[in-house]
């Protein structure tokens, strides 16, 4: 997230994120973006995204990108 130095418009709000994939994550990842402060829970087995390729130092692009600024 930058810093404006000026709140962001979602500041104070609490998201639970419990989607997968694609659309939820991405969807989140923009509340995210917006200030929001976004809790993603997954099942014990992990997203499934975590598995999509490509690699980034040993973990996936595609989980990293889409699940960006979340706490888990």
């Amino acid at each position: 997230m930058v810093d404006t130095g000026r709140p962001h418009s979602l500041e104070g709000l609490r998201v639970l994120d419990m989607s997968r994939v694609l659309a939820g994550p991405f969807c989140s990842m923009i509340l995210a973006d917006l200030g929001a402060e976004v809790i993603k829970i997954e099942t014990p087995w992990g997203d499934d995204s975590r598995n999509f390729g490509p690699d980034f130092k040993g973990d996936s692009a595609y989980y990293r990108l889409f699940n960006r600024s979340k706490k888990g």
